[in-house]
C-alpha cells in the first residue's frame, strides 16, 4: 500500500511539510502554491488544461523552470478536451464572460511532457460526470465544473490501480473560484473521510503528537 498526499493550495497546518515529503507519492496543481509549507517533494503536477490557467502555465518559462514542475515525474491534466468542447457553446449562453473558458492547451501539455520526460495522463470525462452525479446528492449552488482538486480526489478514489492504496488530503479549504460548487464539494469529501482510505492530514498529524 502506498500513501498518496494530495497538496491543495490552500493553508497547510504545522508540521505538513515532513508529513507530506515523507509519502510515496505527492500530487500537486499548476503553479504548486503549496510547496514550502506542504513540503518540496512533488511526483505529479495536474493542470487546468483549459483557459487562462493553461494558457498562462505554458507560456511561462517561470512555472516550466520552477523546482516542483522540474522535479515531477508525471503531468496529469484534468479537463477532458471534448467534454470541454462540448461545455463551449452551453456557457456562451449562461456565462459569455468565459469565452475562453474552454480553449484547449492538451497538447500543448503533452508536447513539453514529452519533451521533458515526463508522462502525461488525461483524466477522461467519465470522471468528471460520475463526480458530477455524485454531486447532485449535496444539492449545489449554480456551478461551472467541478475544482480540479476534486477531480483528481475523485480519479484516484476510482482508479484500479490505487485501490489499495491510503489518499491524505492537505490544503483543502473548500473555497476559491465562485464557479466551483465547494460546499457540494466539502460534503462531497466529508461523506467519504474514512481514516483509512481517504483522511485529512490534520488527523494523521493529531496522531503523531
Amino acid at each position: 500500500m502506498s500513501r498518496i498526499v494530495i497538496a491543495g493550495n490552500g493553508g497547510m497546518p504545522a508540521g505538513a511539510a515532513a508529513l507530506i515529503d515523507a509519502a510515496d507519492c505527492v500530487v500537486r496543481f499548476n503553479d504548486c502554491r503549496s510547496a514550502g509549507a506542504g513540503g518540496a517533494r512533488t511526483d505529479i503536477v495536474a493542470v487546468c488544461n483549459t483557459g487562462r490557467p493553461g494558457k498562462a502555465m505554458l507560456g511561462s518559462p517561470a512555472w516550466r523552470d520552477s523546482a516542483p514542475v522540474c522535479g515531477a515525474r508525471e503531468i496529469w491534466c484534468v479537463r477532458d478536451p471534448a467534454k470541454f468542447a462540448a461545455l463551449r457553446m452551453p456557457l456562451s449562453l449562461t456565462h459569455p464572460e468565459l469565452d475562453d473558458f474552454c480553449d484547449d492547451y492538451t497538447e500543448g501539455f503533452a508536447a513539453w511532457a514529452r519533451e521533458t520526460g515526463k508522462a502525461h495522463r488525461v483524466i477522461g470525462a467519465a470522471c468528471q460526470e460520475r463526480l458530477e452525479a455524485e454531486l447532485a446528492a449535496h444539492a449545489p449552488a449554480p456551478y461551472v465544473v467541478p475544482s480540479s482538486g476534486l477531480v483528481v480526489i475523485a480519479h484516484l478514489l476510482s482508479a484500479p490501480e490505487h485501490a489499495g492504496d491510503e489518499i491524505v488530503l492537505a490544503g483543502f479549504g473548500h473555497q476559491g473560484w465562485e464557479w466551483h460548487p465547494f460546499a457540494a464539494e466539502r460534503a462531497w469529501v466529508e461523506a467519504r473521510l474514512d481514516g483509512h482510505r481517504l483522511s485529512r492530514i490534520e488527523a494523521l498529524l493529531a496522531l503523531s503528537v
